[in-house]
């Protein structure tokens, strides 16, 4: 398995010979390689069994950093950055020439953003480039939010986990694209669409089946490998009354035989989000037959939950 420690300066030793490091960030774990190489690059899509068309994330340390590597920076999305960097927000930005293709399969715009963790900016800042960083995970999986979540995943193929505590945010960012002064949201994630309507128009985009123009667009994705049915858990639990099942509830505590976990008992739907994917994980290893779930309330960052929730159980 991987070594898992808290040496920025290896970390940073590995990335500067195109070795792939997991690093914390507010939102997931991160499987970070050097964003302007490609043999890096490559690693990360195999390393994740992640498909080619599937674009990456860059992150990188400030609004400067970030302007050297896209053409323009409109003005809007100028006002977002500067808003909510350091933070769950990613940014769709028209990529300059030097700027791999294989990061952004072969689109136009990257994805770019600075995360919200004093470990990960340290170790920007100690490193000449940006960092390609992905959920440190199966292509598809559930996204690890610990250290050891990323360890159980891809401990055989990387070296090294920067171990930064658990994130405490626990969903992805939200992607988002600047068109004539309206907001495109490519990802529900970790910013509100509330918080983005106060600067303006906010259009959400529907999922895709292939070929997407942002990260984490794939209709199917965030997934344990046992099946989760999501619905009106009364409901279900009559339906499935004669197969092994676990409950993923929103905030009621279940009495039941098997596993059984409430996301939030106080109702908190961003405590919710924090411990979805770790709820999902510890399902998806019990001795069960299939997961039943239930939507949060469709509230802030509950939209961003829900989405998860639909994907991972989409058929």
């Amino acid at each position: 398995m991987a070594e898992i420690g808290t040496q920025i300066s290896k970390a940073s030793r590995l990335l500067e010979n195109n070795e792939l490091v997991a690093i914390p960030t507010e939102t997931v774990y991160g499987l970070a390689g050097n964003a302007l190489e490609p043999l890096a690059l490559a690693k990360i899509y195999t390393t994740k069994d992640r498909p080619s068309f599937d674009p990456l994330i860059t992150h990188v340390t400030n609004i400067a950093d970030a302007s050297a590597l896209v053409h323009t920076f409109p003005a809007l999305a100028q006002k977002l950055a500067e808003q909510f960097w350091p933070g769950p927000l990613t940014l769709l930005l028209p990529k300059r020439e030097h700027i791999p293709d294989v990061l952004t399969s072969g689109l136009d715009k990257m994805a770019i953003r600075v995360p919200n963790h004093p470990m990960s900016l340290n170790l920007l800042k100690q490193i000449r480039f940006p960092l390609a960083a992905p959920s440190a995970n199966p292509f598809g999986y559930v996204s690890p939010t610990t250290a050891a979540h990323v360890d159980q995943q891809l401990g055989a193929k990387i070296s090294y986990i920067l171990d930064g505590g658990p994130a405490h945010i626990g969903l992805e960012s939200t992607i988002v694209s600047i068109e004539e002064e309206v907001i495109y949201v490519h990802r529900l994630g970790g910013i509100d669409i509330e918080m983005l309507r106060t600067f303006g128009e906010v259009n959400v985009l529907p999922h895709t089946k292939s070929h997407p123009d942002a990260p984490g667009q794939l209709d199917s994705h965030y997934a344990p490998r046992k099946k989760i049915i999501i619905g009106d858990l009364e409901l279900l639990l009559l339906k499935y009354s004669d197969m092994k099942t676990g409950i993923l509830s929103f905030s009621k505590i279940y009495p039941h035989p098997n596993k059984s976990i409430a996301l939030s008992p106080d109702g908190d739907v961003h405590e919710a989000a924090e411990h979805l994917f770790s709820a999902l994980r510890t399902l998806d290893a019990e001795d069960i037959d299939l997961i039943l779930g239930e939507y949060v309330p469709q509230k802030g960052i509950g939209r961003a939950i829900n989405d998860r929730l639909k994907r991972a159980s989409f058929i």
